[in-house]
């Protein structure tokens, strides 16, 4: 009997060391000693040999290397939490003008990494602008006034101490805005000259090697220093506004924006985060006229940075207060879902970029959503005057679609505490309701401009609403924490040259090595 066991153990260890695949350092010899375990444990309770043992070598030959990699990131895991800021502003069709302060709104004195900046109605909603062809011009004026607040010259740059560079800087601001409004700006060259190169953001960054990665930070840094010429007849008639000096003190590198008729979406990084961007695509849908067209609809942002997926999605859904419209803005939402659709860029055979809008690992959506209150015009003014603000929250719109299950299932929203943000009279902080005789052209107050999110790995931090006077809707912004992948640099860079994989992370219970 002893001669038969000491036989049975022989074999089986001569079989397992044959039909095992090959695992460098530490893996193969917590393999070999798990297999050891398992088998000296089957001999002292004399089993015999089971059907798994006749299969272990096709389960090991399971073990692919999208398998392995994806056990050595979960070990290697390490998140770092980034703020981004989201904003929305319904502006109403109308220009903006020279002396429109963005600051405060945009909350330069914080210390953002992402801004995102969404806007509706940058142009009146008529037949030339959403048939023919869309002006872009204000879209131009925004995006300047965008950069001019959150690189304000100074604000984020303590190594600038020289008093006369400041005075520089800050006059070559005050010329730039000067030249923006006495002339005709072009969305097109003020993009090329605010933007990182659109090839490099837009490129795989899944890579780990190193020599992939000093190349695409070469890249980005010398983008950012050289002096950019063109000699086309649009340049030579629109003024520089980034030159390549301004671009390389610039704090925030526009990385992505695009217009759809009124819609206008921007998004902004910090200058030394560009490079772990990547995976950069737009996508339009227009729920207009006939359900196609740009007038209303979305524009959607994807991104990945380091190794999480974002989506940015800036929407002006359908309109209209009367009792059933709030089903065509479900309809619109669940359209956008569907249709919404990113190109495939990536060909990282161990890593699945998203190609839909729920498939990112972060989404933020904003805009003008259009849900009204579900009230009469003097129910809703009763309930603000005695501040009753949970009252006339009880009967928003969004909120009773989504406890319901008909809309933005799984979604998020913060809790909101200002003053309906939708509709004033023009310059003015009174509802239009109250200055305006005819009861067709009255409108309920309601929080038509919001912001919600899906996913995991992110807090809201602030929710909260502008005061400009500028449109007959107030802005509205929010903070959030994010949490980002790191890649695999700044996880050996964390863990350590001499770390070790736990042994029980290296092993999936799903297979088996026995």
């Amino acid at each position: 009997m002893g001669i038969d066991l000491e036989k049975t153990y022989v074999a089986r260890r001569t079989f397992l060391e044959t039909s095992s695949v090959s695992f460098s350092g530490d893996l193969r010899s917590i393999s070999l000693h798990a297999c050891k375990l398992t088998t000296e444990r089957a001999v002292l309770n004399l089993i015999p040999a089971s059907s798994s043992e006749r299969h272990s070598s096709s389960r090991i030959e399971s073990l692919n290397l999208c398998s392995l990699e994806s056990l050595r990131r979960k070990a290697f895991r390490h998140v770092q939490e980034f703020r981004i800021f989201v904003a929305t502003w319904n502006v109403g069709g109308k220009p903006p003008g020279d002396d429109l302060d963005l600051e405060s709104f945009l909350q330069v004195e914080g210390s953002h990494d992402i801004y995102v900046v969404g806007f509706q109605e940058i142009v009146p909603l008529n037949a030339g602008n959403v048939l023919v062809i869309e002006d872009n011009e204000p879209a131009a004026k925004w995006l300047a006034l965008i950069s001019q607040a959150i690189n304000k010259p100074g604000k984020y740059s303590p190594e600038d101490s020289d008093s006369s560079n400041d005075g520089k800087h800050g006059k070559d601001s005050k010329s730039t805005s000067g030249l923006l409004f006495f002339q005709r700006p072009s969305l097109k060259v003020l993009s090329r000259n605010y933007r990182m190169d659109g090839a490099l953001v837009k490129t795989c960054n899944c890579t780990s090697e190193p020599s992939c990665i000093r190349r695409r930070t070469r890249q980005l840094r010398e983008f950012m220093t050289r002096d950019e010429s063109s000699s086309s007849d649009e340049d030579s008639a629109t003024p520089q506004f980034a030159c390549s000096e301004a671009k390389s003190n610039m704090n925030y590198c526009l990385v992505a924006s695009k217009q759809m008729v009124g819609i206008f979406l921007s998004v902004w990084v910090r200058r030394e985060l560009v490079q772990h961007v990547g995976h950069l695509r737009v996508a339009t849908i227009g729920r207009g006229i006939m359900g196609c067209l740009g007038n209303k609809g979305c524009i959607a942002m994807s991104m990945s940075l380091h190794r999480t997926s974002f989506c940015f999605v800036c929407s002006h859904l359908a309109s209209g207060e009367k009792e059933g419209d709030e089903l065509k803005r479900n309809s619109d939402v669940a359209e956008i879902l569907k249709s919404a659709q990113f190109p495939r860029i990536c060909k990282s055979p161990c890593r699945r970029i998203p190609e839909r809008i729920l498939d990112h690992d972060r989404v933020i959506w904003f805009g003008d959503l259009n849900y009204r209150v579900a009230l009469s015009y003097q129910e809703t003014r009763s309930l603000l005057r005695n501040n009753d603000w949970n009252s006339l929250l009880e009967r928003d719109q969004l909120k009773i679609e989504r406890e319901a299950g008909r809309v933005f299932n799984g979604w998020k929203e913060g809790k909101i505490t200002f003053a309906p943000t939708y509709k004033y009279s023009q310059n003015s902080d009174i509802y239009a309701g109250e200055t305006v005789k005819s009861k067709k052209k009255r409108r309920t107050p309601a929080w038509c401009d919001r912001i919600l999110w899906h996913g995991n790995g992110m807090e809201q931090l602030q929710y909260l609403r502008g005061e400009s006077k500028f449109s007959d809707h107030r802005p509205v912004c929010a903070v959030f924490a994010a949490q980002a992948e790191m890649n695999n640099r700044y996880r050996k860079a964390c863990l350590g040259a001499d770390s070790r994989i736990p042994s029980d992370e290296l092993i999936p219970q799903r297979h088996s090595f026995y």
